[in-house]
């Protein structure tokens, strides 16, 4: 029962206040105008669009109500001119005096509004924040401001839930200030808690974003998040664009409110993933009728989105949008306000501490509206934070923007299907790609008739054929198209790339197949697939092949130097050849091995031509007949030969290479040869991968190659492959480019080589857009083209062949007429110069012969017959009569003959055997033919030898020299020697005679004198005390039938029979002479 007044009670107070309220409501005065002020700071052009939404607002809410007893709206507009502190209370201080109800903004000043909300707050006066929120963020105060934008925690939680919807655990946050850091806590702790990576990096004062996407593109992070203002990120994008960094895999999620002004044609294309967020709400019904204002406003356009004509539907801007709102939200709150209460406004000053009193009361109203206006439902919590609102995520595409999805408040996503979603899920079946290519052989070329030609008819090359292998595989069918630069690929200063890799990047192209190069470089900004071909940079030089072997290549193996040299070094073994032998005593010897009568005579074998001819044996290999006796002289034969061995040695190992090998003369060998020179220019092509790998190389000789390449002028960049090779081939060029092209090109120019080994290892392979879908298909379909060995087929085919010859050819072929002729021609001039040396002894001969051939004595005296004369003609035809015969192979030796007057042999010189003779005559006596006789200085005394050792005639103890011995030697010649007579053999006194078996030429001679004195007398003035004797002259023995005397060599007839001759009286003693001396006839044989 007491719980029963106690519930009576309770109803009776509830009923007491509805009453009271009731009656304060309709006695509540009508407001006579509602004022409130506006806080602007952006003076751009864009700003506009907030004085409009306030005017806009205005002219709405009166006109609603006009006609009906309502205050009007008045909205007083000030500008802030700086974003600082004193500015911003200055502005209060202007405002408070005219007694407004609120304040709305600033809008894109978060410091100022910090400002104003404190200001308020001391007045209070209700504050409506249509910006960011500040940060750091102030505590919690009891008079509170409402904010119409969402707040920090808010905008986290929807960059969170989209990245989830990504499935990307790495991101990078790209910030313009650095409180973003505050801003987005919430998301950062997100990542913290989750251990995902968040690179967070900060745009310096100059705002050139360059620099943190190249690191983002380096590290291939495919999510990128912009926490900028909507012209920031405009230019991100926009530089992102330029670095290839707009394509499928890159994912741009932007935190400005301002998404959709963004005009980005020029910066996306279909492939580009960029999403962004928006609060308008375009079902509004004033929502067109906002837009056609702003263009009809608005005569140029703004950074963001220029506003050509009222039939353009662009966007509008979320500040004043959201001035818009906060107008219709603050009569709203005002309005209900005015109907519980009578409100009434005074002025107030920052000087006073006076504040107006029904501030609270509308702070209340206005977090309790609810209102749908142009950024969606409008409802705010105990914070002042809005609430139960939704944020729509719009992605770009060329030509607008399309919604993918829905944030609500409560942390909710509700996402469709995106442009990733759609090109992830993409195959190759039945699709048509765009080729992108260059012209380069033999990897793509054009076909002889390709102007004949339409399509993909009108290429060839190892290219092409794998294409059409991976297209049947794959079921894809493609179309080529040629690189609109002409180039490979490299990066620009600005960041953006050309050829292959710009149209890739740009999406002109869904494949680049030619000779591509797998870089780092090139891998952050487009996708590969595995190599199907390996190689590595080499040196491509032209080579100077030495003169081919000609007809005197046989001297080749030696320098001109080297040959002349040698004979100097020929001529000076030769003099000190001739002069050791000629001073070594054990050079001089007797050669005959008969000593009685010459046991004085002593022979040297090493005369002037002798000297000469033994190096010429020795250098050829083929000896002599001559053998050193002395140590001198052998030591220089030894020296000789050591030399001649070694120079014979050298010349035969380097005899074959000259003759059959045409060296190649190159002036470099390494990348170091080349790096040490400046003779020879080298270079590569411009854009190329071999470029950029001597631009990015730290390697101290590439560096130095580099350097010479990149400041040498004119350029040593070449434009292609054919404009390299034509300059190595026509100037002193070094081209540096793949090992595969550089063979390709030395099979179809025998003049080039490849200078050293590879300077890298790299591979080809197949270029794609970063984030292509094809990218797996097409990695698998290269590895079962290369496992099922097509890849190697067609390597064989496009690069085997060729005009040079294999190099693993290395049979040795036959050495031609050009190789040996000279040696040839040598062979002919020695003969000719034989054969002429030859026909001028034989005339020479022959012409002395027949100039003393009229008188030819006969062997007998008294039978001496004087023949015609003969003709030199005449003798020259019988001489060569004789010498040409093949039958004869020996024939009696012509002498010159010897006048003879009764059998005394004559000589026109005459020498007196007991006269003094002169030096100059002695010294012919001694030295003759190399024949050294032991005489002494004057041939005086009798009895001397008068056969040099073989049958004295009246010889005493001394012998007579060699000149009186060679006196009498027998005309007939040495082979004509005829036996003493029995008699007369046993009647003659004894002779020292040879007595040995082989008997030497010169005995044989004395012995024909011998037997020559019976044919001969001794002349008078010749007798027994004469100083000289001559040998005891015994006839001939009678010759036989056959024996002739025309050749003059014996004394009998052509009679069978020949009477015995009566024996010789013996010589009758001359008379003493006052003188003894004797004439002497001196001879000389032929």
């Amino acid at each position: 029962m007491p719980a029963l007044p106690a519930l009576l009670l309770s109803i009776y107070f509830l009923f007491l206040l509805l009453t009271m309220a009731l009656l304060s409501f309709t006695q509540a005065p009508a407001l006579s105008s509602v004022r409130m002020a506006a806080i602007l700071d952006d003076q751009s052009v864009c700003g506009r669009g907030e004085r409009l939404a306030l005017a806009l607002a205005r002219e709405n809410i009166n006109s609603i109500f006009e006609g009906q007893s309502r205050a009007r709206v008045e909205v007083d507009i000030f500008e802030l001119q700086k974003d600082s502190q004193y500015d911003t209370t200055d502005t209060m201080c202007q405002i408070l005096p005219k007694g407004v109800v609120s304040v709305i903004g600033p809008a894109s000043s978060p410091a100022s509004g910090s400002t104003v909300s404190h200001i308020c707050g001391e007045k209070e006066i209700p504050h409506v924040k249509v910006g960011p929120e500040e940060t750091p963020k102030l505590p919690y105060l009891r008079f509170a401001s409402v904010s119409l934008y969402p707040s920090n925690e808010d905008l986290s939680l929807a960059i969170g839930a989209i990245l989830r919807s990504f499935s990307y655990p790495t991101a990078s946050l790209i910030c313009a200030k650095a409180e973003c850091l505050l801003r987005l806590e919430e998301l950062v702790r997100r990542f913290l808690i989750s251990r995902e990576t968040l690179s967070v990096r900060m745009l310096d004062e100059s705002l050139d974003p360059t620099p943190l996407l190249k690191e983002i593109r380096d590290d291939k992070v495919a999510t990128i998040i912009i926490d900028a203002n909507a012209s920031i990120s405009y230019l991100i994008l926009r530089k992102a664009s330029e670095l290839g960094m707009t394509s499928a895999f890159y994912k741009y999620i932007l935190t400005t409110m301002d998404f959709p002004l963004l005009r980005l044609d020029d910066v996306v294309d279909d492939q580009s993933n960029i999403v962004g967020f928006s609060m308008l709400n375009s079902s509004h019904p004033f929502y067109l009728e906002f837009i056609r204002s702003l263009n009809l406003s608005w005569r140029e356009g703004c950074d963001l989105s220029p506003y050509p004509g009222p039939s353009v539907r662009t966007g509008i801007l979320l500040s004043s949008a959201l001035m818009f709102d906060a107008v219709h939200v603050v009569v709203g709150a005002v309005r209900e306000l005015n109907r519980s209460q009578e409100i009434g406004v005074k002025p107030l000053s920052c000087t006073t501490p006076q504040i107006w009193q029904h501030g609270t009361s509308l702070m209340n109203y206005l977090r309790m509206v609810e209102y749908d206006g142009l950024t969606g439902r409008v409802e705010f919590n105990s914070k002042g934070q809005r609430t139960n609102y939704t944020l729509r995520i719009l992605e770009k595409h060329r030509g607008g923007h399309k919604e993918i999805g829905i944030w609500y408040s409560n942390n909710t996503l509700a996402m469709n299907s995106t442009s990733l979603d759609n090109n992830m899920s993409e195959t190759l079946a039945n699709k048509t790609l765009i080729v992108t290519t260059i012209l380069e052989n033999p990897y793509v070329m054009h076909k002889s008739n390709y102007q004949e030609l339409q399509g993909n008819d009108r290429y060839q090359g190892f290219c092409v054929d794998m294409l059409r292998e991976l297209s049947d595989l794959l079921k894809f069918s493609f179309r080529i198209k040629l690189v609109d630069d002409g180039l490979y690929g490299a990066p620009e200063p600005n960041g953006s790339w050309t050829g292959m890799v710009g149209e890739l990047i740009n999406r002109k192209a869904d494949l680049a197949v030619a000779g591509f190069t797998i870089t780092s470089e090139r891998e952050k900004v487009i996708d590969f697939s595995k190599p199907f071909m390996s190689l590595g940079i080499s040196i491509l030089y032209r080579v100077h092949l030495g003169r081919k072997p000609g007809y005197f290549s046989f001297l080749d193996p030696f320098s001109p130097a080297v040959w002349l040299f040698m004979l100097l070094a020929y001529l000076a073994v030769s003099c000190v050849l001739f002069l050791a032998a000629r001073l070594s005593p054990y050079e001089w010897y007797n050669s005959h091995p008969c000593p009685m009568g010459r046991k004085d005579v002593l022979e040297n074998q090493y005369t002037l031509g002798n000297s000469l001819w033994f190096p010429v044996g020795g250098f050829m290999q083929q000896g002599s007949e001559i053998m050193p006796r002395a140590l001198s002289t052998r030591c220089v034969s030894g020296v000789w030969w050591a030399f001649t061995l070694i120079i014979i040695s050298s010349y035969t190992a380097n005899l074959a290479a000259f003759l059959t090998v045409q060296r190649m003369e190159v002036p470099i060998e390494s990348p170091d040869d080349l790096a040490d020179q400046t003779n020879i220019q080298y270079g590569t092509i411009q854009g190329g991968s071999t470029m950029t790998f001597f631009m990015n190389s730290r390697y101290q000789t590439y560096q130095r190659m580099w350097n010479y390449m990149h400041s040498k002028q004119p350029s040593v960049f070449v434009k292609s492959t054919e404009e390299g090779i034509a300059r190595v081939v026509n100037s002193k060029y070094a081209f540096l480019l793949e090992s595969t092209m550089n063979k390709y090109h030395r099979r179809l120019n025998c003049n080039l080589t490849q200078i050293g080994g590879l300077l890298d290892t790299k591979g080809y392979g197949i270029g794609m857009p970063l984030g292509s879908p094809f990218k797996e298909e097409i990695t698998l379909g290269v590895l079962q083209l290369a496992e099922n060995n097509r890849l190697e087929i067609l390597k064989r085919r496009w690069w085997e062949g060729g005009q040079c010859p294999k190099e693993e050819d290395h049979r040795a072929k036959g050495l031609g007429m050009e190789n040996i002729g000279g040696i040839f021609v040598v062979l002919i001039c020695g003969l000719i110069v034989a054969v002429f040396v030859a026909v001028m002894e034989f005339v020479w001969s022959t012409r002395r012969s027949a100039e003393t051939d009229e008188v030819r004595p006969h062997s007998c005296p008294g039978r001496n017959h004087r023949h015609p004369p003969v003709s030199v003609c005449q003798e020259m035809l019988t001489e060569f009569r004789n010498a040409i015969s093949c039958k004869k192979s020996s024939r009696s030796r012509r002498r010159r003959p010897l006048a003879s007057t009764g059998g005394v042999l004559r000589h026109p010189t005459r020498l007196q055997l007991g006269v003094p003779r002169p030096i100059r005559l002695v010294r012919e006596m001694r030295l003759s033919n190399g024949k050294l006789y032991s005489s002494s200085g004057h041939l005086t005394g009798g009895g001397g030898a008068a056969g040099g050792g073989c049958g004295a005639v009246g010889g005493g103890p001394s012998d007579m020299g060699p000149g009186p011995q060679r006196l009498l030697e027998d005309p007939l010649g040495a082979n004509t020697t005829t036996p003493p007579p029995p008699a007369e053999a046993a009647t003659a006194p004894p002779s020292r005679s040879c007595a040995h078996v082989r008997i030497c030429q010169e005995c044989r001679r004395i012995q024909s004198l011998r037997s020559a004195s019976s044919c001969s007398r001794i002349p008078p003035h010749l007798g027994p005390h004469s100083s000289m004797s001559l040998p005891r002259l015994t006839p001939p023995p009678p010759p036989s039938s056959t024996n002739t005397d025309s050749e003059g060599g014996g004394c009998g007839t052509a009679s069978p029979k020949r009477p015995k001759p009566k024996p010789t009286p013996p010589p009758r003693p001359l008379p003493p002479a006052k003188a003894p001396t004797t004439d002497l006839l001196l001879g000389k044989q032929d």
